[in-house]
């Protein structure tokens, strides 16, 4: 993707308040954050390119097709533990950018075909920002949902059950284990998810 002489009219805004930019995520990071929730984004081997400041609005966007899928303020880098759904254990790494999400949309993104971005993190001008993240509109209303996983396993005592039901939830993780979410007090509405998407679990419907 190239970048547009337009979208950097203005500079990032900070003569007038915070800059603003866009991220775009690998495959791989786009899907590990879809799969499981993280309060920021922690993005490293950003050295070549300008750096955003603390304060900075941030529009993450991933690509093929270009679409936004959150929004989010910077805030200083520090060392904190990177959070790998496929790896809990993965070792500590300095962030080179920490983004606070201040909205998801990763379940309904929006287009963003007509923003051009040059690599992983491009400078906005502060109406393109606005024209993109306007088109999120209100969030959703909050609800509470009963979210269950439910494995069998063989075991001699409770406690081993309980020890291997998590080491299997470590190993397999939400690539590959079902989870089963309703809505609180309509357990009829009950659905599977795998990948972050729904997903049939009867074999009949199939047929």
């Amino acid at each position: 993707m190239t970048t547009e002489t337009a979208h950097r009219a203005g500079g990032t805004g900070h003569a007038d308040g915070p800059g603003t930019w866009a991220v775009l995520l690998p495959a791989e990071r786009y899907e590990a954050e879809r799969l499981v929730h993280h309060d920021t984004l922690e993005l490293t081997g950003l050295t070549d390119v300008g750096q955003p400041r603390p304060g900075d609005q941030v529009a993450v966007l991933a690509d093929e097709p270009p679409r936004l899928v959150a929004l989010g303020r910077v805030t200083t880098p520090s060392l904190r533990h990177r959070e790998d759904p496929d790896d809990p254990q993965s070792p500590v790494e300095p962030g080179m950018l920490v983004v606070a999400y201040t909205r998801r949309a990763f379940d309904e993104p929006v287009p963003a075909d007509l923003l051009t971005v040059d690599g992983p993190l491009t400078a906005l001008a502060p109406a393109a920002f606005r024209a993109l993240a306007d088109q999120l509109g209100p969030p959703p209303a909050r609800r509470t949902w009963l979210v269950s996983l439910d494995l069998p396993i063989e075991a001699g005592t409770p406690a081993e059950a309980v020890r291997l039901f998590w080491a299997y939830v470590q190993e397999l993780g939400p690539r590959e284990l079902p989870a089963f979410v309703s809505p609180s007090g309509d357990e009829l509405a009950m659905q599977a998810f795998v990948l972050g998407a729904e997903a049939n679990q009867d074999p009949e419907e199939d047929d």
